[in-house]
């Protein structure tokens, strides 16, 4: 198993050019479990158009159409930091026509509200892993911090002095800053924001001094010398950023804050339609057309059984519970 966001615009032509040139993943006998009603299958994000989790969605969706012969429509269902859409999803028909596609965001939440009404693992029937995202600790040209090991000395030298920015409370950018924090035993003044646009204009401006970043959203400013990259919060280096250590190599601790994307189905939704979904997601996934769509935007596709997908959430749904805890975070 194994990882941005240009305008909505912008990723929708080139989804569509690239949907145009997909021939080869028509299939004349669908799954029977997939193909007994012509109802539209819906693919629920719980978040924004043109933030990564829509890329997937409206790159897998079109193709999952053809392969079924039947429609396959994205919803966005924003709000509550994706609480809303994935409410939805947990409330519909196990039937397998409705589907959501979602991040790591899912099983953050499920420490962070403590009044959820439904819980995001087990009410959730995991389907497919899709791809890898990661982030990157980055810092405005004007600290001076040229690698992350100084700003860790800096931090310990001044606490709480040095500030960083995240897009909202429980965010992954946040948890990830909270996750570096605790490894390097060092304390940052968080600075949260309504999005990630305000967050990293202030980072631009320099009235912030750090962040977490996904790949695409920091390398074109890291590019034009607006941030300085110290560190990649992950097991391995990035093509896209060969020279960006990661934050392991840069002395700061082993801090992985990989971001995984998925497709999952209700709870109850029958094994015959979970597997035909797999099958069919996979084959998608593994074509040349998604490795074009998804690596510009700094995702590296994957795929997994639907038992090694639920393995994965429900370990990394403990790893941040007890950051949550221990960091003493609670949810907006």
């Amino acid at each position: 198993m194994k990882r941005r966001t240009f305008s909505s615009q912008l990723i929708f032509s080139l989804l569509a050019g690239a949907l145009a040139a997909t021939p080869a993943l028509a299939q004349s006998t669908p799954p029977a479990a997939l193909t007994q009603t012509q109802a539209p299958i819906k693919l629920i994000v719980p978040f924004t158009p043109g933030t990564g989790i829509d890329l997937i969605a409206r790159t897998v969706g079109p193709r999952l159409a053809q392969r079924l012969g039947r429609p396959v429509v994205v919803e966005n269902k924003v709000g509550a930091s994706g609480n809303i859409g994935t409410e939805s999803v947990v409330r519909a028909a196990p039937d397998g026509q409705t589907l959501l596609v979602s991040v790591n965001t899912l099983v953050m939440n499920r420490s962070l509200y403590a009044g959820l009404s439904f819980d995001p693992v087990k009410d959730l029937a995991p389907v497919i892993l899709t791809s890898w995202g990661q982030l990157l600790l980055v810092t405005h040209p004007k600290s001076n911090f040229k690698t992350a090991a100084e700003l860790v000395t800096a931090a310990k030298a001044n606490p709480g002095r040095i500030n960083y920015a995240s897009p909202g409370v429980g965010t992954p950018h946040h948890l990830s800053m909270e996750l570096f924090k605790n490894t390097a035993q060092v304390f940052l003044t968080h600075i949260p924001y309504r999005g990630t646009a305000p967050a990293v204009s202030d980072l631009l401006g320099g009235q912030v001094d750090a962040m977490f970043l996904p790949i695409h959203v920091a390398l074109p400013q890291i590019k034009a010398g607006k941030l300085v990259a110290l560190g990649i919060g992950s097991d391995q280096r990035h093509p896209l950023l060969p020279n960006v250590p990661t934050l392991a190599e840069a002395k700061t601790g082993k801090v992985n804050v990989d971001m995984w994307y998925g497709i999952f189905a209700p709870k109850n939704t029958p094994n015959d339609i979970v597997q035909a979904l797999n099958k069919e997601i996979k084959t998608i996934l593994a074509s040349e057309e998604i490795q074009k769509a998804f690596q510009p935007q700094g995702m590296d596709p994957a795929n997994s059984t639907p038992e090694e997908f639920g393995k994965l959430v429900e370990k990394d749904a403990t790893r941040w519970a007890d950051l949550i805890k221990a960091q003493n975070i609670k949810g907006e």
